[in-house]
């Protein structure tokens, strides 16, 4: 980066933390403002397609959106004391089990990617869950409220735009399904 962009960046600045939470930060550098994760937290997001070309998906409700949102399974890696230090390949699956009730007999990690770049320090490594096995019923943990739903690729197209209908929200993470179909 070249100097003069390094300070239209204030690339060369200090983190301030503005505020702190449990689970996020709000930090500047200059004059440029964003979020991240609290502690050195950070997600897991798994993408499960089952033996018969289905993706497993859950809603929840979302209180930023105010309202139920479409996502791919998820959670947090090293949230809790219990936790802290865990790797993230055992966070992604005990996530997709304890959410949907699929056991992945394997998980394949994709990589490291950035939600919102532009306000969001935020990043999540994505998994893909293999030889899925249907153990319980998930929901989640404690008052979650997630609702687990098993769509045949073929129709993600328009489960997404009956779910958009709906009211619910869908997460950025969704496109990676419907990303053949934007590009054709």
């Amino acid at each position: 980066m070249s100097d003069e962009l390094a300070d239209h960046y204030d690339a060369g600045k200090p983190e301030e933390i503005m505020w702190e939470g449990r689970f996020i930060t709000a930090k500047k550098r200059g004059k440029w403002e964003y979020v991240g994760r609290a502690r050195g937290i950070h997600a897991a997001v798994i993408l499960a397609v089952d033996a018969e070309d289905h993706v497993i998906l859950v809603d929840q409700y979302r209180v930023p959106l105010g309202r139920r949102c479409m996502e791919l399974p998820a959670g947090l890696v090293g949230d809790h004391e219990e936790v802290a230090g865990e790797d993230p390949v055992i966070a992604a699956a005990r996530e997709l089990e304890e959410e949907t009730g699929y056991h992945a007999g394997r998980m394949e990690k994709i990589g490291e990617f950035f939600s919102s770049p532009g306000m969001v320090s935020e990043s999540f490594t994505l998994f893909r869950a293999h030889d899925l096995v249907k153990v319980g019923e998930g929901g989640g943990v404690d008052s979650e409220d997630i609702v687990v739903h098993r769509v045949p690729l073929a129709q993600i197209e328009q489960a997404v735009a009956d779910w958009r209908a709906e009211g619910y929200a869908i997460d950025v993470k969704m496109l990676m399904l419907l990303g053949a179909k934007l590009l054709g």
